[in-house]
């Protein structure tokens, strides 16, 4: 149970809704509120089938890669601590260069918003760790996968609520968070490798 309730804080922190909350909002402000529900939905529907593949192929990928388990967990580690400082320091141009009026299919909101590069990486690590508990990890991110597309769709409220400032600050607190995971993550495969 608490490999279930860790691995889905991890995930959530990853995709990282509250921070694709205005970029969701920016891509989309040109269409009315029923379509934004349609087109959030099936963004996320395309992005969990695309994270399913990660999951359960990503251990096969080690293998074909001849990648030992401390060097995904290390380079794991760096990864979320990258995006994790990239949350709390924030660069102006973090739009998505996506304000154009067409309707977004797969980019940029699916790929690489949800499911991006360290979170597929991450699906994978996680694959080759918990190799023989694939139903927690899939229960993990079909809870996280939940959790990001209720605050999706809740978007107008969550800005409502908490404000653009709120919502920076609650994604900062994630980044805090995300940075003491990675760093977890990192030492776990320095122990690994030195026990090796």
């Amino acid at each position: 149970m608490t490999e279930i309730i860790s691995t889905t804080i991890l995930l959530i922190l990853i995709m990282d809704p509250l921070g694709n909350l205005p970029i969701f909002m920016t891509v989309l402000k040109h269409l009315e509120a029923k379509r934004q529900r349609i087109i959030v939905i099936r963004e996320m529907i395309i992005a969990l089938i695309v994270m399913l593949l990660f999951l359960f192929v990503g251990e096969k990928i080690l293998i074909i890669l001849n990648l030992k388990t401390e060097t995904v967990s290390i380079s794991g580690g760096i990864i979320l601590f990258l995006i994790a400082i990239k949350m709390i320091f924030p660069s102006e141009d973090s739009n998505g260069g996506a304000a154009s009026n067409e309707e977004p299919f797969l980019v940029p909101l699916a790929i690489p918003l949800v499911a991006g590069p360290s979170l597929l990486a991450t699906l994978m690590l996680l694959s080759h760790q918990y190799l023989h508990h694939m139903s927690y990890l899939v229960i993990s991110l079909l809870i996280a996968w939940c959790f990001t597309i209720i605050i999706l769709l809740l978007s107008s409220l969550f800005l409502k609520l908490f404000g653009a400032k709120g919502v920076n600050a609650l994604e900062r607190l994630m980044g805090l968070i995300l940075i003491m995971l990675s760093t977890q993550m990192f030492l776990d495969g320095i122990r690994a490798w030195f026990k090796n």
